[in-house]
Order: structure tokens, then sequence, then C-alpha cells
């Protein structure tokens, strides 16, 4: 499976974006996708994830802030990320769960800061 993730970049505490990613290949072993993230200094840590059953759940630091969806037709998952703190600031990283171990998509810089 291939990730191609897009949609980061800078923004001001308060603000949104929207992450994206496409997966290609063999789609079928697809588990669940979803988003992890590392900040400098830190290791990587679960965001948010959906099961190809339509499961969700989201780390307790960006419930209520955070949705996680996904476009089937589409083969992508998006991360609606609002009310943005600066603790947010990480490169972010799709991945998907498949039948033969974990996929990742190359990194997506987020940036929270005024």
């Amino acid at each position: 499976v291939q990730l191609q993730a897009s949609g980061g970049g800078l923004v001001q505490p308060g603000g949104s974006l929207r992450l994206s990613c496409a997966a290609s290949g063999s789609i079928f072993s697809i588990n669940a996708m979803g988003w992890h993230r590392q900040a400098p200094g830190k290791q990587r840590e679960l965001v948010a994830v959906i099961t190809s059953g339509g499961g969700i759940n989201y780390a307790d630091s960006v419930k209520g802030r955070f949705t996680i969806s996904r476009d089937n037709a589409k083969n992508t998952v998006y991360l609606q990320m609002d009310s943005l703190k600066p603790e947010d600031t990480a490169v972010y990283y799709c991945n998907a769960l498949t039948t033969w171990g974990r996929s990742w998509g190359q990194g997506t810089q987020v940036t929270v800061s005024s």
C-alpha cells in the first residue's frame, strides 16, 4: 500500500487545517487508516484512526477538536483539525494497518504559531 499525504502548513492558534491521505496499491488489504504525529524530542503518538468497519478512535488530546473521516470512492482519509493549539505542532504521518503490517506515508509538517 502506498500513501500520499498532503495538507500541512502554518496556522495561527485557533485556526484549522485539513490533512488528506490517499491510498493506492493493495487497497483490499487495509484494515484501518489513520494519523500519528511526532513533535521534536518526543515519541510518535497516535492522533486518530478509522477502521474499515467505521470504528473511530482519537487521542484524548485531540478529542472534540479533530475529526477523521474517509471517502471510500477516493480511497482517501481526511483529518480535519480545528481549534489548533501550539502543542499540536508536529510532523503528521498517515498510516495504514494492512494484512501484512503497517505502511507509512511521508510526513507533513503542521506548525501552529502566532
